[in-house]
């Protein structure tokens, strides 16, 4: 078996309590565990960088959804890259850097099948986490083949500033979209997605309705609308939605934290005579995408065509500190946490 020197134990978030409405500090417990030797056909890795996302706030409840909810006084899990430190499967070396999914930990011990080699020469190793990984595949699949985008259509990406709406608009843009909208939470990253990101028109939600500034960016309706928020901004896509619109439900972060149901969306009827079509998505369920999403995204990545942001925060002590940040807005792009 192969290995470098490797300390007996590292540290590891466990969550604590479930959290009742939005997380507090004291809902996570950062531990130190034993580090074990890989068995036949493991890898022992110590990861460089962790990945926080929306989606794991829903696994912070007991309630049965499409992945196990995190079990209370365990480690907790999530999407990872870093380099391999010890192995004792065929075809990992030593030095190798791999993607796999136990994150919020220094270091993981996992069957080598469950991780893919990434290679840090063709982009920077965080980027597996974002552009090049779930967020990035998500972006891509999401727009083309559940939304069925097609060239001059008019999108609406909510949660624009973030790692997958940002990814959204400019591939829509890079497609052909006659226009591209995003709504954002601040100043600044209204200006962003402007600017950097090339979108057409954005608007802070957090400035008036917006159902009133999504109609007045998008005076002709829109084609496409891609949700990552839910609530008050899908109601106001409904409302703005063309006949045989398309919608996209991805993420729904404006309720997560809710204790009571959502108030909207109240026009939901509305479908029914514009014929749209609202369809909910798992990126799992387009891993048959990954060589073409790849392929064109490095491409675009290459020559500058599209633009890709990260905030980056440091240590593993602050990981729960980040996912905190990240369900108040505090990232633009993918927010990860560099070890």
């Amino acid at each position: 078996m192969a290995t470098q020197e490797i300390p007996t134990t590292g540290r590891e978030w466990h969550l604590a309590a479930r959290p009742a409405g939005r997380p507090v500090p004291s809902d996570f417990a950062l531990v130190e565990a034993p580090v074990r030797q890989p068995g036949p056909g493991e890898i022992l890795v110590r990861n460089a960088y962790l990945s926080v996302d929306p989606y794991m706030r829903g696994r912070m409840n007991d309630v049965k959804s499409y992945v196990p909810p995190f079990a209370i006084g365990a480690a907790m899990d999530g999407g990872a890259v870093g380099y391999v430190v010890a192995s004792a499967a065929e075809g990992f070396e030593v030095g190798d850097a791999v993607l796999h999914g136990l994150g919020w930990r220094e270091y993981a011990t996992l069957p080598a099948a469950q991780s893919v080699k990434v290679d840090p020469e063709l982009a920077p190793l965080s980027y597996y986490l974002g552009v090049l990984g779930m967020p990035g595949l998500t972006a891509y699949a999401g727009l083309l083949e559940v939304a069925s985008f097609a060239e001059g259509d008019t999108v609406f990406v909510s949660g624009a500033a973030g790692a997958v709406g940002s990814l959204v608009g400019q591939i829509a843009r890079l497609k052909g979209a006659a226009r591209v909208i995003g709504s954002a939470g601040s100043a600044d990253k209204v200006a962003k997605l402007v600017d950097d990101y090339g979108f057409d028109a954005a608007f802070n939600y957090k400035d008036a309705p917006v159902a009133e500034q999504l109609a007045a960016a998008a005076p002709d309706g829109i084609d496409v609308y891609f949700d990552n928020v839910g609530g008050d901004h899908l109601e106001a896509a409904i409302a703005s939605l063309n006949p045989h619109g398309r919608v996209t439900l991805c993420g729904a972060i404006a309720q997560y934290n809710d204790t009571s149901a959502p108030a909207a969306p109240r026009n939901l009827a509305a479908a029914i005579g514009k014929r749209l079509r609202l369809q909910g998505m798992l990126v799992r369920d387009h891993a048959a995408l990954q060589p073409q999403f790849v392929a064109e995204i490095a491409g675009w990545l290459k020559d500058g065509s599209l633009r890709y942001d990260e905030t980056v925060v440091e240590g593993v002590e602050n990981t729960a500190e980040a996912f905190l940040g990240l369900l108040r807005g505090d990232n633009t792009g993918k927010m990860v946490v560099k070890l």
